[in-house]
């Protein structure tokens, strides 16, 4: 397809990057950090750190890991917490030492946790204290060795330290009681990591640097291997097309847990301008949040339609700051026009729309910060990237024709970890990543959404494949069939619902709800369980759930004949 979208890129910006300019993510990291030294690169906990201290804290993780540990380079290390200081001295750690950061979601349960653990292979995990009795439940049938546990202010200064870890787990109760012997405290790592040298490894841009775990269709997710020339590339990219504005004085409001890739390469690009990066550890509790941001003087966020419009309804938000603010980017899933409208409004700033999978690290289209309006697109596909649009039968189509959106590009994923079948049937021969996403290249070039993949429910910007919940719920004694769709929720955008055949006549919603509260995350539990007879299936007893999704249709449809016929 030609790339008409090269005209309307704002001046200045090029159509390639070198994906090659970097050897490593650490080549990138040891180049910033000795470019901007001591100005503060996170803060976390009203706690500034440093690009210095950043650079000797990720350097001693590393050579304890390195040396203390034994681990050789390539051997998988998990991160398992919400945003913290310890996250960027955690990964840069890891990377630093040669090996491959697995980034988990701190609320999987236990059968979650194991299963990434185990296909992983995982020989270390670094997990915050409020989260390991859900380790030990899941520790004895996955590989890991050796534990590393840190509580939520480890990295502040004392006195604070200790109050607020003690406050944390003795008055608000947030750390369950966990048995987890051997493990090792974060700080004593890092003090005996301060003793160990570090052996500089040769690490290749072709070299993993992440297991980026994504839903997997068959009930089981996959670790999307993202190299270091992946992730530089669409660093390098999204700098291309929006960095040009930015400058050293950045100062980004980090919503979006950095185990999100979107997040995660959003925050390293605003630390490779020498900006600051401002990590908000529990966004679900909107007046913390803007307590903690309100006198920031931010110039940036990234977040979500959900955060946004929480954000706005909350009395609190007109005390916050915003004589800074420049940018918001918002990506995970679709930016209501309404709440697009009304934060533009309140706060003066455009919301920068973007569109991006786990298998291209993650950004393919963005809207540059030059946008005048909000667009209601996700932007032009950014430099050294190809974007087909095809039909079924893989043949490619014009402007403004929706099919199935194909990518190629230097962002795109190596392939699935250990899954060659599953990664031949989203990558092709020629480099071609299908994304099972539906969208059209309009006259301007930007990209347009018109439809994604129709089993995926997006909850709050996190994907839920309906085959696990079915495989969790149909697990259950009392139920004889399931199928699992997504429906239009206000508060999440979707959310899911499953329709129940009973095998057991007593059988409840609270049943099903409870059971699956005890094995998923909350954001993949049903909001909604209906009860019915059958399920509508094809001739070979597939159950069809493009038929339960109609259903939802035929009511709108109904309503716009009437309102064509009155009309």
């Amino acid at each position: 397809m030609e790339k008409n979208w090269l005209k309307s890129y704002p001046e200045g910006v090029p159509s390639e990057i070198n994906p090659d300019q970097y050897n490593s993510l650490v080549e990138m990291f040891e180049e910033t950090v000795g470019k901007y030294g001591d100005k503060t690169a996170f803060i976390n906990l009203m706690t500034p750190m440093s690009y210095v201290e950043l650079d000797k804290k990720s350097r001693d993780f590393a050579a304890y890991l390195q040396n203390g540990l034994g681990l050789k380079q390539g051997d998988r290390v998990a991160v398992m917490m919400p945003n913290l200081l310890q996250y960027p001295v955690a990964v840069f750690g890891i990377l630093r030492a040669g090996l491959v950061v697995v980034n988990v979601n701190p609320l999987y349960t236990a059968r979650e946790l194991q299963h990434q653990l185990t296909d992983s292979g995982a020989q270390v995990i670094l997990i915050c204290a409020n989260f390991a009795a859900t380790l030990q439940e899941a520790l004895p049938k996955t590989p890991v060795k050796h534990i590393i546990i840190t509580e939520l202010a480890d990295l502040c200064p004392q006195p604070k330290r200790l109050l607020f870890n003690l406050m944390i787990k003795h008055v608000k109760k947030m750390v369950p009681a966990y048995y987890l012997p051997g493990a090792k405290k974060l700080n004593a790592v890092l003090a005996t990591g301060a003793r160990l040298p570090l052996n500089k490894p040769k690490i290749k841009n072709s070299d993993l640097a992440f297991l980026q775990y994504t839903g997997g269709t068959t009930g089981l997710s996959k670790g999307a291997m993202l190299t270091h020339r992946n992730v530089i590339s669409n660093i390098l990219q999204v700098k291309a097309l929006a960095g040009a504005a930015m400058t050293d004085k950045e100062v980004l409001v980090t919503a979006l847990p950095l185990y999100h890739v979107f997040a995660l390469v959003a925050s390293v690009m605003f630390f490779m301008v020498g900006g600051t990066n401002i990590l908000i550890t529990n966004p679900r509790d909107p007046e913390m949040f803007i307590k903690v941001i309100k006198d920031a003087a931010f110039t940036a966020m990234i977040g979500v339609n959900t955060l946004f419009n929480s954000l706005m309804n909350s009395p609190s938000f007109k005390q916050v700051n915003l004589s800074r603010l420049r940018f918001t980017l918002s990506g995970g899933m679709a930016t209501q026009p309404s709440v697009a409208d009304r934060w533009q409004k309140e706060t003066g700033c455009l919301i920068l729309e973007g569109y991006g999978l786990t298998e291209t690290s993650p950004v393919v289209s963005l809207n540059p910060p030059d946008t005048k309006s909000f667009t209601g697109t996700v932007g032009l596909p950014v430099p050294s990237l190809e974007v087909s649009i095809r039909d079924e039968e893989g043949r490619e189509l014009g402007i403004n024709e929706p099919g199935e959106i194909c990518v190629r590009g230097p962002n795109a994923m190596k392939g699935y970890w250990q899954r060659p079948d599953e990664s031949k049937k989203v990558l092709t021969a020629d480099g071609w990543l299908l994304t099972g996403d539906v969208g059209q290249i309009e006259d301007d070039g930007r990209l347009r959404i018109v439809d994604r993949k129709k089993d995926m429910i997006l909850v709050s910007g996190f994907n839920v494949y309906p085959n696990e919940v079915e495989n969790v719920i149909a697990a259950h004694p009392g139920v004889l069939e399931v199928a699992v769709i997504g429906v239009p929720a206000d508060a999440t955008g979707e959310a899911v619902k499953a329709y129940v055949v009973k095998k057991d006549a007593g059988l409840s919603e609270k049943d099903v709800i409870d059971h699956c509260r005890k094995q998923l995350t909350a954001y993949k539990v049903p909001r909604i369980v209906e009860f019915r007879s059958d399920l509508p299936k094809s001739n070979v007893g597939k159950i069809l759930r493009k038929e339960l999704r109609a259903e939802l249709e035929k009511p709108k449809s109904a309503e716009k004949q009437a309102a064509t016929a009155t009309a």
